[in-house]
């Protein structure tokens, strides 16, 4: 867990844990040459992925952006991922409880991002954070009831209790959730998928999920083979880029298992590279 101060506001990153994905498949049409040189493939070419949450204390409201794989995958689920499970011990640690959740936003509906939304409760599923209002995008919770190329992915019991109970607002585009804290839709691994801006202060910090997972994604070229749409990745990364770098914008990463965040920027030579950041030289 990291924590640093972004204007008036608190980040910490959380993890639900580390659990492995096939590495031709998180680094798409980039080959194993290059992308070896980044992160190291077990004897199965599986790489180490991250589970990172992020909670964000404001002086009202205490938000948090994406809640992991949960602890309620299908044994042929868990076979392949595992099942870390380890948000709610880290919620302990913090000295949080789920009651002290607000606000939850899901950037979309994966079931590495949202399984920790519910939990079971007997034969049903309830809220895991029970005074929490829930957000996402009501393309993607649509699209998470089609017949699509990643209907594998969706589990609707980490949502459609919370759409049901009036719980999980269904968000139509860009929208402030509450002062200092937004989303705004980037199309590519989905088609609704959204990041989550947090600005106070003058600083500006952005949880771009599955558009830039991790800081071996940075490249505008280097995306995933889960992108439904690879070209609204490219073109998403660029939006992303031409506000965030000469904003100096602190990026939060949601798969990387050793760099939750990182500020991006170019190089002498104009590479995108990822500057690590503690809180005394954010935005140095």
């Amino acid at each position: 867990m990291l924590r640093l101060t972004l204007g008036d506001f608190e980040l910490t990153a959380i993890s639900d844990g580390i659990y492995p994905l096939d590495g031709g498949a998180f680094f798409g049409i980039v080959p194993k040459i290059l992308w070896q040189k980044m992160v190291n493939a077990d004897e199965n070419n599986r790489v180490p992925a991250g589970l990172n949450s992020l909670v964000v204390r404001t002086d009202r409201h205490t938000v948090l952006i994406e809640t992991g794989i949960g602890n309620k995958l299908p044994e042929k689920m868990v076979k392949q991922y595992g099942q870390p499970a380890q948000l709610l011990d880290n919620f302990d640690a913090l000295g949080l409880a789920p009651e002290d959740i607000d606000i939850v936003i899901n950037t979309h509906l994966h079931f590495d991002h949202c399984g920790w939304n519910t939990i079971r409760a007997g034969d049903k599923f309830a809220a895991t954070f029970p005074k929490a209002k829930y957000y996402v995008q009501e393309g993607e919770w649509r699209h998470a009831h089609e017949n699509q190329r990643d209907a594998v992915s969706y589990l609707s019991e980490n949502y459609d209790p919370l759409v049901e109970s009036g719980q999980m607002q269904l968000l139509r585009g860009d929208q402030e959730v509450i002062p200092g804290v937004s989303v705004q839709v980037f199309p590519g691994h989905t088609r609704d998928m959204q990041a989550v801006i947090i600005t106070s202060g003058g600083k500006t910090a952005c949880y771009i999920s599955d558009l830039i997972p991790t800081t071996a994604h940075i490249d505008l070229n280097w995306a995933m083979a889960f992108d439904l749409y690879p070209l609204e990745t490219l073109e998403s990364k660029k939006r992303y880029y031409a506000r965030a770098i000469p904003g100096k914008w602190l990026t939060v990463f949601t798969h990387d298992p050793n760099a939750p965040w990182a500020c991006v920027e170019k190089d002498e030579n104009g590479k995108l590279v990822a500057k690590a950041t503690r809180s005394a030289d954010l935005f140095d």
